[in-house]
């Protein structure tokens, strides 16, 4: 089947939704929410001077999309380039760049450094800020730290946009995307979710219109046969996986309730609510978003991980104009999405040449 241009358009704007939507209520308790929204929760968007803020899930997304690009343009156009997990290493250090008033370098690589509706300060993790600082990030075999929470998820879901059969295969791919996250959350159970998100995106990529249920599970297998006898803790997040999609086929348990069972918190709470909001909602992407943030627990990564799968499964066109005409950074990331389904236009030495790519993938904005 086509990839279509509006599944790249529909994962990045869904995924920016969720997060916005998240934002509001993330980490406050269900009985704060109910409290300041009634008793049904918050039930879409609580707007600051009109406009609906993302996060650092969604900024961190762009900047890892935006370094594969420059990766694949520079291995495209001169003819030599390094591992992609380096040029994800180097977009997440100058998203940290974006999180901070000063010391901004003065050479960088990605041309989202210069649209400031990506660069608000809004880091839902700000202990990823100071590894990002550090002269070494964390890999699979040498992790900086031990952090198992979600902040570094999304960069899994940037990882799964850039999949093509004809760059690495899908095994290969998953490995980067636990990489990516790794990069900041040391945690196996934070990187193994990566691995997990990585797989569903850039299988839904390849095939939309698969149902979901037996996706997850596909996803949860693969990353327990290549990584689960290194690991245990794969063998952990596909049992959390499992309790979800069991509770999703369980109709008299409330929507708060699971979530709240599942505690929405690590990593691996997090891609488990995630799984249960994207099915128990169906296909309506407003029933699945108010269950992906209704919780004690991470509600902006939920929000935004849901919004992701569900935005690429039903495109850009199922999304409701109301929730996009307040979102600040849609055109930004329309663009984005538009680069990634297009792919580098151009090779060494070929006659053609597209200079706005040139601009944004090879100089960086400049």
């Amino acid at each position: 089947m086509a990839i279509r241009q509006s599944t790249y358009r529909g994962c990045l704007l869904g995924m920016a939704v969720g997060d916005a939507m998240g934002y509001t209520v993330d980490s406050r308790s269900w009985q704060e929410i109910r409290e300041d929204y009634g008793p049904h929760g918050l039930l879409g968007y609580d707007l600051v001077n009109g406009y609906a803020d993302v996060t650092s899930y969604t900024q961190l997304a762009a900047f890892t999309c935006n370094g594969l690009l420059f990766g694949l343009t520079r291995g495209q156009m001169l003819g030599k380039m390094a591992p992609f997990i380096k040029y994800i290493g180097l977009s997440s250090r100058e998203w940290a760049a974006s999180q901070r008033p000063w010391g901004r370098p003065s050479r960088t690589y990605c041309w989202l450094l210069r649209k400031p509706e990506l660069c608000r300060r809004h880091c839902m993790d700000t202990r990823m800020l100071d590894t990002l600082s550090r002269e070494n990030l964390g890999t699979l075999e040498t992790p900086v730290n031990s952090f198992p929470g979600p902040g570094g998820l999304t960069t899994a879901v940037g990882v799964g946009l850039f999949f093509h059969r004809d760059r690495m295969d899908r095994g290969e791919m998953d490995r980067l995307g636990a990489e990516a996250v790794a990069l900041t959350h040391g945690s196996p159970t934070a990187f193994l979710s990566g691995a997990v998100v990585t797989h569903v995106i850039s299988r839904l990529l390849s095939q939309p219109e698969a149902p979901l249920k037996p996706v997850f599970l596909e996803a949860v297998e693969a990353m327990k046969e290549q990584f689960g006898h290194q690991y245990s803790q794969a063998f952990e997040i596909a049992t959390l996986v499992r309790h979800a999609v069991t509770y999703a086929e369980s109709p008299g348990l409330g929507a708060v309730e699971v979530m709240e069972r599942l505690g929405c918190d690590s990593a691996a709470q997090v891609l488990a609510g995630t799984v249960y909001a994207c099915l128990s909602g169906g296909m309506d992407f407003d029933a699945a978003l108010i269950t992906a943030v209704n919780h004690s627990g991470r509600s902006a990564a939920v929000g935004a991980l849901t919004g992701a799968i569900l935005g690429l499964r039903l495109g850009e066109e199922a999304l409701p104009d109301f929730y996009i005409e307040c979102l600040e950074p849609a055109e930004v990331l329309r663009e984005l999405a538009d680069d990634l389904y297009t792919g580098c236009p151009m090779e060494k030495g070929n006659k053609l040449f597209d200079l706005d790519w040139d601009y944004k993938y090879l100089h960086g904005g400049l």
